[in-house]
């Protein structure tokens, strides 16, 4: 018991990033979950895997941009079936439907077309000099929260931020990505002036206590 204890311990600081400790480290079984390949199941997330993990060094993500979409209840599930037959078309990796349920549309190494190239440059919601050009879609992973319609500035559902409780800390373990390089798509991207899209959601993220 003492030695599996111990190995499990040493797996866990081996695979544990340090720039993500501040963020609530995972427990050593899902930081192994998250390093691993296929299709895991995930403890705290129900996820519909539309294409397999495989080695998570050979993705280019260092930062997380998250998104939300204006379509109902079941366009995240839609918008990720038609990702997955069109990887590189405008969209995300992964969609979070309104009862929490992830998808995971294409495979990690494709870059799919999101964002408009990191053109925001006002330092309104955030200090815009390390960003500005440089959190694009070739080294973002893109999170897409579905179900903000008809009203735009409505909020994600409890099931969606549950879900992202477990997923963000998931992907930054998986790819080495601190907290402070998670991105609102309106802190990076000038959008739609109604609302600040995936704002709330990337606060969140940002909190250690979350």
């Amino acid at each position: 018991m003492l030695a599996r204890l111990f190995a499990l311990a040493l797996l866990s600081a081996i695979l544990s990033p340090l720039p993500c400790a501040q963020a609530g480290p995972l427990s050593p079984e899902l930081t192994a979950l998250a390093r691993s390949a296929g299709t895991p199941d995930i403890p705290g997330l129900r996820m519909v895997w539309l294409a397999p993990w495989g080695d998570h060094r050979k993705a280019p993500w260092r930062n997380i941009l998250v998104h939300q979409t204006e379509g109902p209840a079941g366009s995240a599930r839609n918008g990720a079936r038609e990702q997955a037959k069109n990887p590189t078309r405008r969209g995300v990796t992964v969609w979070v439907e309104t009862d929490g349920t992830v998808y995971w549309a294409v495979p990690e190494t494709v870059i799919t077309t999101q964002g408009d190239g990191a053109n925001r440059n006002d330092n309104k919601y955030i200090d815009n000099k390390p960003t500005y050009r440089q959190v694009t879609r070739a080294n973002s992973i893109g999170i897409e929260f579905a179900g903000n319609y008809p009203d735009v500035t409505a909020p994600a559902t409890p099931a969606q931020v549950e879900a992202w409780r477990v997923l963000v800390r998931v992907l930054q373990a998986r790819y080495d990505i601190p907290a402070e390089r998670i991105y609102a798509h309106n802190w990076i991207d000038y959008k739609d002036a109604r609302y600040c899209e995936g704002c709330e959601l990337a606060k969140l993220a940002r909190d250690p206590s979350f």
